[in-house]
């Protein structure tokens, strides 16, 4: 199996590459000891039969991690326009370069959303697809080894290219069924989203919007956003992960008991022990003591989406979803979450779904339930839009 460590390698066959209309990429990686993934491997395959002559064949695998090796060839095949470059759910591959090089994959194609798309379900797994477009089944034996020791097992690499030959497959038959049903648009919507720099900045001022809390005090809230604030920036510039720093339950404890002090923290029955001296500490009793006399006081945020008194509309906006879902052979999830359906009862108009395709599929529908222009009818099993007079 070959295992490209070399520079010189990486440029042949990416050159190669470039004259391929489409190349497979797959990544290894390892994020439990570090706040920014750790890239560990990377998998290329062309087409196969591949009229590309490339070095090692048409699959081979990239040692990031070999002495020397520079991956700024595989950048540059990543800016070529003429190859599409697919991957699968790759939004945490696309972190990794974006993060490294500054730069996404284009023109890209992301399988997991194609088939979301074409009714393969929400959130499909590579395996379903294997097995259902490939017919052929996966090794997950290798799935949670440690990718970055060397040498890499003859299982591990033979796993690890399993997860770009068959995408191959995949990929030929998603692109048809999207021809077919003309929905290339529908996934040039979602990929655009992936392809967006926010997707990938996490804001240290930010961060306390992921913390859930049943505490809606607005001190409570101000102190709570200055401790996320100083976590997520003294882990992003140690990289190591937030719970190495202080994890979520302690945070919130933090918040609550409002320390002014070391012995203070001592006393804390959730902060882990070294988060109770040093610049940890200090950082904690600093951004408490912001939190307590900040005039600039975050507002509540509701714990439940949407409103009071929409309950039974939001009941119904379910129920067109799934129907409208179902019509068209795409994921419910995928055109609207829970929390769009309820934001949208509540009367919110600037959403994902009133956009688009969503809009097409499913917004302009549900805007006229909303407004009473529309009911819902149940016959044969079938649930039906009824125009209301």
């Amino acid at each position: 199996m070959p295992t490209i460590t070399r520079t010189d390698e990486l440029a042949l066959f990416c050159d190669s590459a470039k004259s391929a209309p489409y190349v497979t990429v797959d990544t290894e990686f390892l994020r439990e000891r570090t706040y920014w993934s750790r890239l560990c491997l990377i998998q290329l395959a062309l087409p196969p039969a591949s009229t590309a002559k490339t070095p090692g064949g048409e699959a081979v695998l990239v040692d990031p991690l070999a002495e020397g090796l520079s991956l700024e060839p595989l950048y540059d095949l990543f800016r070529h326009p003429g190859t599409v470059k697919v991957f699968h759910a790759a939004r945490q591959d696309l972190e990794i370069f974006f993060h490294d090089a500054g730069l996404f994959p284009q023109p890209l194609f992301d399988t997991q959303i194609a088939a979301m798309v074409c009714g393969f379900g929400e959130q499909v797994g590579y395996e379903t697809l294997v097995r259902k477009i490939a017919r052929a089944n996966l090794d997950k034996s290798s799935r949670f080894t440690d990718w970055s020791r060397r040498p890499l097992s003859d299982a591990q690499k033979a796993y690890a290219l399993a997860d770009v030959t068959h995408l191959r497959v995949i990929y030929e038959f998603l692109v048809e069924s999207l021809r077919t049903n003309n929905r290339e648009s529908w996934l040039a919507e979602e990929v655009a989203v992936l392809e967006d720099p926010e997707t990938y900045i996490n804001r240290p001022e930010d961060a306390w919007l992921k913390i859930r809390t049943r505490t809606s005090s607005p001190r409570f809230l101000a102190i709570l956003r200055e401790l996320a604030r100083f976590r997520e920036t003294y882990a992003q510039e140690r990289d190591i992960p937030r719970s190495r720093v202080f994890k979520d339950d302690a945070m919130i404890e933090v918040a609550s008991t409002k320390p002014l002090t070391e012995a203070d923290l001592a006393r804390s029955r959730l902060l882990l022990r070294e988060a109770r001296k040093g610049e940890i500490a200090n950082g904690i009793l600093s951004a408490v003591k912001t939190g307590i006399e900040t005039r600039d006081l975050p507002q509540p945020r509701d714990e439940e989406p949407g409103k009071p008194g929409n309950a039974a509309l939001s009941d119904l906006l379910r129920v067109l979803l799934k129907a409208k879902a179902d019509a068209a052979g795409v994921a419910p999830k995928l055109i609207a979450s829970a929390a769009d359906l309820d934001s949208l009862a509540s009367g919110e108009r600037d959403l994902p779904v009133l956009r688009g395709w969503r809009a097409e599929v499913f917004g302009q529908d549900a805007l006229r339930l909303a407004g009473g222009e529309i009911a819902l009818s149940a016959r044969n099993g079938t649930v039906r839009v009824v125009p209301v007079a």
